[in-house]
């Protein structure tokens, strides 16, 4: 039986700006990509192209452990592009067989004026489809409780990446802006920093 599930989720994150643009931040795919998921669960395949090990998902009777590779890349104008091309799904090689994953999503930098101060903001929406060919056991279940469940299942997926998104890539554009800016100044100065001295 195939079926079709869906979700949604949109950002829209204020940000407290460092010396740093967080423009430059978002033109690495690396650290944005290792601060959505944890470099832990992320495999570098190519130069925009990342293998992402997801959390194993419990749907009905099923435990899926989907395995996706993603592009991630900067546009000209800014925007910051993710795109899946590839899915696995690890433990059920029926569903593999029968199963295809699109996740699309897009994160801008958005500078507005508000009450005469300069505010920065990261707005972005992610889609998440899945078409799958159930298994036998599963056709006797009434196509509406599985895509409320599957259509559940998605958006948690999609929340937790909010989440990260939320706390982790900000905190991690902050270490990034004030190490860029330890660097410039050791190269202004001339001067290695004291760790250098202790390796």
């Amino acid at each position: 039986m195939d079926i079709q599930f869906l979700a949604s989720q949109s950002v829209d994150i204020p940000v407290v700006e460092q010396p740093v643009p967080i423009q430059h931040y978002l033109r690495q795919p690396q650290r944005l990509i290792n601060a959505l998921a944890g470099s832990s669960k992320i495999e570098l395949l190519g130069n925009d192209l990342f293998r992402l090990k997801m959390r194993p998902l419990k749907f009905m009777m099923l435990s899926l452990q989907p395995t996706v590779d993603m592009r991630v890349w900067a546009e000209s104008d800014g925007v910051v592009r993710l795109q899946s091309v590839r899915c696995e799904i690890r433990g059920v090689e029926y569903i593999n067989q029968r199963f295809s994953l699109n996740l699309t999503g897009h994160l801008q930098v958005i500078n507005q004026v508000v009450n005469d101060q300069k505010e920065t903001r990261l707005r972005g929406k992610a889609d998440l489809e899945v078409l799958v060919d159930l298994p036998p056991p599963l056709w006797f279940t009434p196509k509406s409780i599985l895509e409320t469940t599957g259509n559940g299942l998605l958006k948690s997926v999609l929340l937790t990446i909010k989440q990260r998104l939320i706390y982790q890539l900000l905190l991690d554009y902050r270490t990034w802006a004030i190490a860029q800016l330890e660097d410039e100044t050791l190269n202004q100065s001339g001067t290695l920093p004291a760790s250098s001295f202790l390796s």
